[in-house]
């Protein structure tokens, strides 16, 4: 079984992960996952934080010679912040200071405090702050390593920024992700992207921030990754809690989406097609590349909604957690627009899923047995 644990605060020491269930034998290149982590810093409308992390990972366990061993892999991302907050984070003891008692509506603030019984909010924002995002997208990164020798890619872009949307773009899927980086939005309509800047822009300017939408396309995916049997064992299922599991995001479709409850049964389905080269296929894929919670070598094609950033340069209405009287929320460092970032946690998550199921069918100790089963299972189709 493939699974991953992962700890660390926004201004702690470092973030760490433990990954178990991976194959022996699995390449590992660090500097493919540095190159995944720098793609989460960029971004029009990212923080002054971007510009002090250049994060970088490190393998503590796992793995010898530039490949995994089969037993746990253990990575490590420093916090560079970490020396600015080093009396307030101390896992010992903390210097007498500042105690946050103004939580932030929208964030996990209020609910964490009550749940856990907390009476400084800091105890809360610190794990719930999407700075774990980072080892996740190092973990993905780990899944794309293995996909990638089955010709499995996940890519991603961004189709909205505040009310503005970009128009349906034709680009290679292969090269999607490519051209995306090369926008400071990651979107591929230019006018588009011009205007999302500019809602940016505006938006810093009036002390707020902005949310979006983003799509991430899985390509190569084989017949039959996930299950109809049970409700927990679809893929689809599993893909949506990856993603609405990210910080901020609220909504989750495949495929043709809501949009496609619009239309009749007649429109909406993709008729099945044989081709002796391909074997089976589709006139269209609006069910995003997954039926009956199983892939069916569609491409899956999954959007997340992300709200706006709940901290607010102006910040909004809140109440004092110790007096209950009335008080702005907190003002923390932050980003006004994260959607760009959260399309590259996304892609990491959905690599992360996807090898999961993966390995729950064609699973083995080492990658090359993998393959072999991998490549059997292709023989009978």
């Amino acid at each position: 079984m493939l699974r991953y644990l992962s700890a660390g605060e926004s201004h702690g020491r470092c973030l760490t992960a433990i990954i178990e269930g991976l194959p022996a034998g699995l390449p590992l290149d660090l500097a493919q996952i540095d190159g995944e982590l720098a793609r989460r810093q960029r971004g029009y409308g990212r923080g002054p934080r971007m510009e002090l992390e250049r994060d970088r990972v490190q393998v503590l366990a796992g793995l010898r010679d530039g490949k995994t061993l089969g037993s746990p892999l253990a990575l490590l991302i420093e916090n560079r912040d970490w020396t600015n907050w080093e009396k307030v984070m101390d896992p010992v003891s903390v210097s007498a200071g500042e105690v946050l008692t103004n939580p932030r509506p929208g964030h996990a603030d209020l609910p964490g405090v009550i749940k856990y019984r907390q009476q400084d909010v800091r105890n809360i924002l610190e794990r719930a702050s999407a700075r774990e995002t980072a080892m996740r997208v190092a973990v993905g990164a780990v899944a794309k390593a293995l996909l990638a020798h089955f010709q499995v890619q996940v890519v991603s872009h961004v189709v909205a920024i505040g009310d503005v949307t970009a128009a349906a773009v034709m680009a290679p899927h292969g090269d999607l992700s490519l051209l995306a980086d090369e926008s400071p939005v990651r979107c591929l309509d230019p006018e588009a992207e011009r205007a999302m800047v500019a809602a940016i822009k505006a938006a810093q300017k009036e002390g707020d921030s902005l949310g979006g939408v983003f799509e991430v396309i899985a390509l190569g995916v084989p017949w039959g990754l996930g299950s109809h049997v049970h409700w927990d064992r679809k893929l689809d299922g599993r893909l949506a809690q990856a993603i609405v599991s990210i910080q901020g995001v609220k909504g989750v479709e495949f495929g043709a989406g809501f949009a496609g409850c619009q239309l009749p049964g007649s429109s909406f389905h993709d008729e099945i097609v044989y081709d002796p080269k391909r074997g089976y296929t589709f006139t269209s894929n609006n069910a995003g590349g997954i039926q009956g919670g199983m892939s069916t070598t569609a491409p899956i094609v999954i959007r997340g909604a992300m709200k706006p950033i709940p901290t607010l340069a102006k910040p909004l209405q809140s109440v004092d957690i110790k007096t209950k009287e009335p008080t702005p929320a907190s003002v923390q460092r932050t980003d006004s627009c994260a959607v760009p970032a959260a399309s590259i946690v996304a892609e990491a998550a959905v690599a992360w899923e996807l090898a999961v199921a993966f390995l729950e069918k064609f699973g083995g100790d080492s990658l090359a047995e993998i393959k072999d089963n991998y490549n059997q299972y292709l023989k009978n189709l």
